[in-house]
């Protein structure tokens, strides 16, 4: 499969110096809860990715200040406000449903694992859109480790639900706990990426912590916050948002100019700290790398 190398700036030159010296700062604030061992924390310095892209990042404010985590509540500063109570330590993620060696994979050991930073661009179905500098490592190593059978299609994620800690919970707004998935062969991308980190520390709470899911050419939505359960499944699993709003919000949910929203254009975009609009780009720019897993398909009807 061809990857293609940006001709961009080096990531060390366009991620802000302060916000990467700045370690001890963010985990007393931004982190505050998550406990890590010095060699837990020392993997976090994860070395530069190809697959980045050389556009400027987001602040580190702006990235943890402006979000989306309904089981925090649904304005953009609820997430901020009230993610300090999630626990994310001790925690684990478990893998299961159609794999050979199904198992239960601990935060601190995949830490751990040798990280990369993966600069990617972030496209919100509501119009929005970031730039954010994320540390972790591929999905597809970690799915390789449980052995997929010949039976393995999709792949469906789970965020946590814990009504004690995630006051937006309380609230109907979807089904919960929050569900996503992906074909066998969009999970086993060298795109999809699990984040640990962001610039060059944890995971923020309000942002996913401690492990999430980032699909750079989907929608941001896609992308499942605080996994606790990975299952390998035959038949394609329901997703939140696709079961509230079937006619809004498909399966595939791949950035695409060409398919508006039902309630609004999805052309253009304005990026968060922007005042103009720019145009959105098919598969949010990584046509390149991912439009040959959707070739025939009517990108339309498939939305």
């Amino acid at each position: 499969m061809l990857i293609k190398r940006p001709d961009d700036l080096p990531s060390s030159e366009i991620t802000p110096e302060a916000v990467y010296l700045d370690r001890r700062r963010f985990l007393a604030t931004g982190a505050a809860g998550l406990l890590l061992s010095a060699d837990a924390l020392a993997a976090l310095s994860g070395r530069k990715s190809a697959l980045s892209t050389g556009e400027a990042p987001n602040s580190l404010d702006e990235i943890s200040r402006y979000n989306n985590f309904y089981e925090f509540g649904t304005s953009k500063d609820d997430p901020a406000r009230h993610a300090t109570a999630l626990k994310t330590h001790p925690w684990t993620v478990t893998v299961e449903g159609e794999v050979e060696k199904p198992r239960i994979f601990d935060i601190d050991a995949l830490l751990r694992r040798p990280l990369e930073e993966r600069i990617y661009r972030l496209r919100c179905v509501e119009g929005w859109s970031m730039v954010i500098p994320w540390m972790g490592f591929p999905l597809a190593t970690l799915l390789r480790e449980v052995v997929p059978t010949s039976r393995a299609k999709y792949v469906a994620f789970e965020t946590a639900l814990r009504p004690a800690e995630m006051p937006g919970v309380g609230r109907k707004v979807l089904d919960w706990p929050y569900r996503e998935g992906l074909r066998i062969d969009e999970a086993m991308h060298p795109l999809t990426l699990l984040a640990v980190g962001l610039y060059g520390n944890v995971l923020p709470k309000q942002n996913g912590a401690p492990i999430r899911l980032v699909v750079p050419w989907k929608y941001g939505f896609k992308s499942i916050k605080s996994i606790v359960r990975i299952r390998l499944v035959e038949k394609q699993p329901p997703t939140s948002w696709n079961l509230a709003a079937p006619s809004e919000y498909g399966f595939y949910s791949n950035v695409n100019p060409a398919v508006d929203h039902p309630r609004w254009s999805q052309a253009s975009e304005r990026r968060i700290g922007e005042f103009f609009k720019r145009k959105t780009l098919p598969f949010n720019g990584y046509a390149e790398q991912v439009a040959q897993l959707y070739r025939g398909m009517d990108l339309k009807k498939n939305f």
